[in-house]
This record gives C-alpha cells, structure tokens and sequence, in this order.
C-alpha cells in the first residue's frame, strides 16, 4: 500500500485540475454535494473569525460566512486570481458580494497583515495539501494564524480508499495514472493519512478526525454527479497522463468512456471518503 509521495517533483506547486471555465463548473457542482457535510464536521457556532486557506471558488468560504454570522468574519486565501475573479462574480451574482474578503496569495506564505496573526476563531483548508510540494509549511502557518485554543481544520484526499464495484473495466490502470501525475507535480496524492501528524508536527494538539463520506450509488440522486465529477478529474489529468506516457491514449479513451457508462448500471456503487482532522492551538507555555 503506498505511503506518501515519492519526491519526483520539481518542488513547486502545482493545481493539476486548472482553472478553466469547464473546471471551474466541475469544481461549483463538487461544493454543491460537498458543503453541507463539511459545515456540519466544521461546526461553527457563530460569531467565528475564520481563515478559509486555498478557498478556490470561495462557495464553502460564504457558507462559512453564513454560519458565523453578522459578529463572524471571515478571509479567505487563494493564489489564482482566475478563481478570485469566478468566486466575485459568483457572489455578486447572488447577492453576497461582501459576505467575505478574499485575498490572493500564496497558501505557504499567506497575505495577512501582522496584526492578524494569532487572532483567528478558526483556520480551515479543504483539497488543498494534496496539491502543494510542502504541507507542513502550509498548517504551521495556519497554526500560527490562530489564537491559542483557536481550530485549525483540514480536510483532504487519500485517494488511496476509493472502491468502485462493480468496477468498471479500464478503472484501476486509469486511476493509477491520475495518482502518478499527482507524484510527478511533487505532490501527495494520499495526504489525507496524514492531517493528524501534519497537525502534531505543526505545534497543534491533534483533537479529532473522521471520515467525511465521499460516495454514493445507483438509485441516488446524487449518484450522477459524484460519477460526472470524477470523469472530470482524470479527464482534466488527461493530457499530463499522455503526455508523460503514463497511460496510452486508447486505455485513456476506452476507460473514461467505461467510467462515464458505468454510472447506468443499476447496482454500482462508489465508495469513497474524504478525511477531516481538526487540532487545537494550545496556550503559550
């Protein structure tokens, strides 16, 4: 079983799904199935200053934004400004133009003024570790950004768990490439395993972790769109996965298309989970 990754990378951080218009909406569906179980793990309680880190689309971030209420705030970091600009637009749209402040920057080097460090309620990153080269360095700052007893809560791939069955034909050398381009981008594709460590090793006190179920199956409504989403993953890995001869184009072609017809069958399932580790900042000794 794999452990962690094999440092081939060239050290520098790379999002592998990109920012075009088609995963921008990939990536809008994703939050729309997603957000309302993270809020109920996350659990705030109102009146919370939050960090969202990597907030992409910033859907979860307003969500957050919602939940803490008028006494909350919360800032939220990503580095594209083309998801900045698609996160503003959807928001305006909807009504939440100032719901959040969002900043661009770097996760590893955040955009905080320095009377903002130690004075966040709570520090959050979700489906941000398994695409930077050094995930400590981005939860010791998140440690850092919270006051003592302030949460820092990440949630994040092990892409290692995953069970589709029936599975479909083509399914396992496919999703071996996706994992590949992950380790040749010098990123961790099973980083999930490892939240409560990069917490201890952060100076955070590890306080709980749990499955954040990630799945569904044949007669869901929701079955379609957690099937669409992953043809939309490997897909948009695609042309890195040719390119590095990581899978020849036809086993690419006739397993995305396997894949996509899979979601027909009447008793697939798909089983998956996305792990969720929260750790406490504790007082200055």
């Amino acid at each position: 079983m794999p452990s962690g990754p094999s440092q081939t990378g060239a050290g520098r951080s790379h999002y592998l799904h990109g920012t075009c218009p088609h995963e921008q909406q990939r990536l809008a569906k994703l939050n729309d199935i997603l957000n309302e179980a993270s809020l109920r793990e996350i659990e705030l309680k109102g009146g919370e200053k939050t960090l969202d880190v990597g907030c992409g689309l910033a859907q979860l971030t307003r969500a957050l934004a919602r939940k803490a209420g008028p006494k909350g705030r919360v800032v939220g970091i990503e580095r594209s400004p083309e998801q900045i600009a698609e996160a503003i637009r959807r928001a305006t749209a909807e009504g939440e133009g100032s719901l959040v402040e969002l900043r661009q920057g770097e996760a590893a080097a955040m955009p905080l003024r320095d009377d903002e460090w130690g004075t966040f309620d709570v520090a959050h990153a979700r489906f941000l570790l398994e695409h930077v080269p050094d995930p400590l360095a981005v939860v010791r700052g998140m440690v850092r950004a919270v006051r003592p007893g302030g949460r820092v809560i990440l949630e994040d791939d092990d892409h290692d768990v995953i069970r589709l069955w029936p599975e479909p034909p083509g399914f396992s050398p496919l999703w071996t490439a996706y994992i590949r381009v992950y380790d040749r981008l010098g990123n961790d594709p099973y980083v999930g395993r490892r939240l409560v460590s990069l917490l201890h090793e952060a100076g955070a006190a590890p306080a709980r972790n749990t499955w954040i179920f990630f799945g569904s199956c044949a007669g869901s409504s929701s079955f379609e769109a957690y099937v669409e989403n992953m043809v939309g993953l490997v897909q948009g890995a695609g042309e890195k996965i040719l390119s590095w001869g990581l899978l020849d184009a036809k086993d690419f072609e006739q397993g995305v298309s396997a894949l996509g017809a899979w979601k027909h069958r009447p008793d697939a399932a798909m089983w998956f989970a996305m792990c969720f580790a929260e750790g406490v900042r504790p007082p200055p000794k």
